[in-house]
């Protein structure tokens, strides 16, 4: 497709995402041969409202094209530079060639150190991890630009051994140590606790036990939490909300929480069950409507909500299962994947009826990976790879299930 076509594209698009949600972010991968000039990429992010992204390196191409479009940056350190961020030196280098130039024209507001580090159960990456982030805070706090960008790292929920129902929510056992310090240095930095949510693995891993309405944001009768008397009806929700309850449980209650990266696949093999179009239209449109609607989770409804889906392009270079390479919102031409469906008529808010459900106050499934053996592949896309974590899935118990079928 030549450049006129692509902006033709770009031009008919708000007919298929007419609404310009406040907010939205999303995560721009680059894993692939055949994908627009980032120039290009420009008109396509605003097309959908998008106004954070998240890219996994500091590619200054990327940079320098979204300079003075007020679109905010968090960008990313991959797990082959901890080491070599560990020395101060290297961070500051670092910091001087890929950060400072860019600011303040583009808006990097964060640096994220490392991937899903925690979770890898390489000690090699995971002693590293909090002396670079140290580093990176160092060179920032050296270049005078530690106020307006913080230095965080994105976890998996593997890290969770407890996350029913969402009010006991746990971090494992195995992982507090390195886990403690890196809150205290969230606490301390004002920097945000990063999580990569998908409930599309857990559809995926179990789909005739896990409600597919539960996982795609569609009307059920949802979950209540014995605890709280708290009612979910999303998978998404219920998960972020374990992550509350389980910072709560160590004493940090106050951290701001990111969902650096959800999403579901439009195509899949023949085992990946679930990834199809039209479920990807369900789960990121109903997404975008409740992140329109200003709502909080159940736990925490008066905060906003962070999210960033995964991920603007369809990328063919990836490795793994066929779905790896069909999460974008686009194809790489700037044609839809499939349409979101999103009018300025039918977002939904907070405690709004839709086809007699409701929207806006959260949702949980019945299938929640209840320990270290975490049943889902979690995607580390800045290593360019992902980790198979654990074997076995405990369930929620059936008397729930049923409730929800």
């Amino acid at each position: 497709m030549d450049l006129p076509e692509f902006f033709c594209y770009v031009s008919i698009l708000s007919c298929l995402f007419p609404i310009m949600v406040n907010s939205i972010g999303i995560n721009y991968g680059q894993i692939a041969n055949n994908l627009p000039s980032p120039e290009d990429v420009v008109p396509l992010v605003k097309s959908i409202g998008a106004t954070k992204i998240k890219l996994y390196d500091a590619d200054p191409r990327v940079l320098k094209a979204f300079a003075n479009t007020d679109v905010e940056f968090m960008v990313g350190l991959g797990n082959e530079y901890l080491d070599k961020m560990r020395d101060p030196t290297n961070a500051q280098a670092w910091v001087k060639e890929n950060i400072q130039p860019h600011l303040p024209a583009t808006k990097i507001t964060s640096i994220f150190v490392g991937n899903e580090v925690l979770t890898l159960n390489d000690t090699s990456l995971s002693d590293c991890l909090l002396p670079a982030m140290q580093s990176v805070h160092a060179a920032l706090l050296n270049f005078g630009l530690d106020k307006q960008v913080t230095v965080t790292t994105t976890h998996s929920l593997a890290i969770l051994q407890t996350s029913y129902p969402p009010s006991a929510g746990a971090f494992r056992e195995d992982l507090m140590d390195p886990l403690c310090e890196t809150l205290n240095f969230h606490q301390k930095t004002g920097s945000p606790f990063l999580i990569n949510a998908y409930p599309y693995f857990a559809y995926k891993g179990n789909p005739e036990q896990v409600p597919l309405d539960f996982v795609l944001f569609q009307p059920n009768q949802g979950v209540t939490d014995p605890q709280t008397h708290l009612h979910y009806d999303n998978m998404l929700y219920a998960q972020i909300d374990a992550v509350y309850s389980a910072l709560a449980s160590l004493g940090y209650k106050k951290l701001l929480v990111h969902i650096s990266e959800t999403g579901w696949p439009s195509k899949g093999d023949e085992d990946e069950a679930g990834a199809t179009p039209e479920n990807a239209e369900k789960y990121n449109g109903n997404l975008i409507k409740l992140m329109s609607g200003k709502t909080g989770t159940p736990m925490r409804p008066n905060s906003d909500l962070n999210i960033y889906i995964f991920a603007l392009f369809n990328e063919n270079m990836k490795p793994g299962p066929t779905s790896e390479r069909n999460y974008g919102l686009f194809k790489p031409d700037g044609t839809p994947a499939y349409p979101l469906g999103i009018t300025p008529n039918n977002v939904v808010g907070r405690n709004t009826t839709v086809g007699g459900g409701r929207f806006g106050n959260a949702v949980t499934n019945p299938y929640y990976p209840m320990s270290s053996s975490t049943g889902y592949m979690s995607i580390s896309s800045a290593r360019q790879r992902y980790q198979l974590l654990g074997h076995v899935v405990r369930m929620v118990p059936l008397l729930i299930i049923k409730t929800l079928v």
